[in-house]
């Protein structure tokens, strides 16, 4: 029996399951303080006898293993989570090993062994919702560097049209200061869901989201790119991505078909926890 914990800026999800991806029992918690939640979390895993847990969790977080903090949330928006020592609570819960990586990059893994990139050695999982952030995987194994990849904030071309300021408290208008869910609101006026009709709000959508793609390609040359999170729920968004991403690449790089290369993900809103499953199985 293996535990997970998808750890995201709104809900956590706890799931026990085993290696193969399968889950037995889960549960959604609230995230409000660490006290209250991660109270909560612990007292789930203690009806079950685990041997690892795997851990994919907002960020960012210390995924350096040779680093004093790491296991820990460190510079993260949620002050409360701020420098909170995510892995280390765990393991003196629970003394199993404990696999740690981002939200985004546990979904990546999970696509990629179990879900739309299952069969290929590289693929790119991006989630676009209250935040924008993407996981890769590159030659079977997750890419890191100096830190886990940031992908959500890549400065973009504004479109001639668009005036917004941009929502991110950081660089204001990078990729998730121009596209995530807050953003589309304070600019639109109205949730993402309420404005399922406007065409100029998707089309506007799909025109960052394609400057951001073309530069993954051109940079990771993933063999697939999933797309994920609350806002790709609204498929128009696609169409506005195919429209606009060849007029980007000009045919410097042959693309597969579209449709086919860049989807939904296969293990639909069960990416991250499936992937928190199999970094515990790694652990």
């Amino acid at each position: 029996m293996l535990g997970a914990i998808e750890a995201g800026g709104t809900k956590f999800v706890c799931a026990v399951g085993d290696k193969t991806g399968r889950i037995a029992d889960s549960i959604q918690i609230p995230t409000t303080v660490p006290e209250e939640t991660m109270a909560a979390a612990i007292s789930f895993f203690k009806q079950y006898d685990i041997e690892a847990i795997g851990i994919g969790s907002f960020g960012p977080i210390d995924i350096n293993h040779d680093s004093p903090t790491y296991g820990y949330i460190t510079s993260t928006p949620k002050t409360a989570w701020t420098n909170y020592p995510f892995v280390e609570t765990i393991s003196q819960a629970f003394g199993v090993p404990v696999g740690f990586n981002t939200d985004v990059n546990a979904a990546a893994l999970g696509e990629a062994r179990l879900g739309a990139a299952k069969g290929l050695d590289s693929c790119l999982y991006i989630t676009v919702g209250t935040g924008i952030g993407a996981g890769a995987v590159v030659n079977g194994q997750l890419l890191q560097g100096l830190s886990h990849p940031e992908m959500g904030h890549i400065l973009l071309r504004r479109h001639p049209a668009d005036s917004y300021q941009g929502k991110c408290p950081y660089h204001r208008d990078c990729l998730e200061g121009l596209a995530a869910g807050p953003a589309i609101e304070e600019r639109w006026g109205a949730k993402g869901k309420d404005l399922v009709n406007s065409k100029e709000v998707w089309d506007l959508e799909g025109y960052y989201l394609a400057q951001a793609l073309m530069q993954y390609i051109l940079i990771l040359s993933p063999k697939k790119i999933i797309l994920g999170g609350g806002v790709m729920n609204q498929s128009q968004v696609f169409d506005s991505i195919y429209k606009y991403l060849p007029e980007l690449m000009k045919d410097y790089v042959a693309l597969p078909e579209l449709a086919d290369y860049i989807v939904k993900p296969g293990l639909g809103d069960q990416a991250g926890i499936t992937g928190a499953l199999l970094l515990a199985a790694e652990r």
